[in-house]
């Protein structure tokens, strides 16, 4: 279980732009869940995903895992047991490199690295088959180099990249933002594959409501740093897009958006 306690936020602390965008936030989520968190620009979201990684301070409260404080962990020792997947095809691999390359690089991930060579020959045919599930033909394109991929292709190699190792918890930053219509709905059903057959617990921002609603089974909207709604199980199954943009919109009227 992950749990977000009595966090305190402060932006620019003691400047005339100073904002408190978390004021004592707490949020529990249990082991095996997939979360959609949705909410306007400035709600929270990501800020919430970059507290729980570590990637930035907090000015007060606490983030554990398995009743375990990690506050005083860096980031790089967080992501032992966190996979991440960035709103940017380009972030999380590496575009010089080739996708074997890459994939030696995730599937070495907390291993001591040795003076040894980076590529694991006897590891190829086990990154193809990787590949080959994800239906997209990239098993025959090892030795191609990332950057010569499409943002769909990168993206799905990210996702294989950042669960390649045994994880806890996978964090999705908007992760088909980038990626048109049709490209990113492959790459939802990927992911709700990947968290399905690893029994991972997910925590994905979106700015797509559809997915919100379509994938995992529990929902969270957030308004300046607070959840205004938190739906699971049968509640959030019946939860629609139409409701959900109803609020969305409501939200965007009170705050004069």
């Amino acid at each position: 279980m992950l749990e977000v306690r009595g966090v305190t936020k402060i932006y620019n602390s003691g400047t005339v732009t100073e904002q408190c965008l978390f004021d004592n936030f707490s949020l529990t989520v249990s082991d095996g869940q997939f979360i959609s968190i949705v909410g306007s620009n400035g709600s929270g979201k990501t800020s919430l995903l970059n507290i729980i990684c570590g990637s930035i301070p907090v000015e007060a409260g606490d983030v554990l895992v398995g009743g375990e404080s990690i506050s005083k962990k860096k980031d790089y020792q967080r992501y032992a047991s966190m996979g991440r997947v960035y709103q940017n095809p380009a972030a999380g691999t590496c575009p010089n490199l080739t996708m074997l390359e890459n994939l030696s690089l995730a599937d070495n991930k907390g291993k001591a690295f040795n003076l040894t060579r980076g590529i694991n020959k006897s590891r190829v045919d086990f990154y193809r088959a990787q590949l080959r599930e994800l239906g997209l033909g990239l098993e025959d394109k090892l030795h191609m180099r990332m950057g010569s991929l499409s943002g769909g292709q990168r993206q799905a190699v990210a996702l294989l990249m950042a669960t390649m190792t045994p994880l806890k918890f996978l964090i999705l930053d908007e992760h088909t933002a980038a990626l048109d219509p049709k490209t990113a709905e492959v790459i939802m059903e990927l992911t709700d594959k990947v968290v399905r057959e690893k029994h991972l617990t997910a925590m994905m921002v979106t700015h797509n409501l559809r997915s919100a609603v379509g994938y995992g089974d529990r929902v969270l909207m957030m308004n300046r740093g607070r959840v205004v709604l938190d739906r699971s199980g049968e509640e959030k199954r019946q939860t629609s897009v139409e409701e959900l943009f109803e609020m969305f919109h409501k939200i965007s009227m009170d705050c004069g958006e």
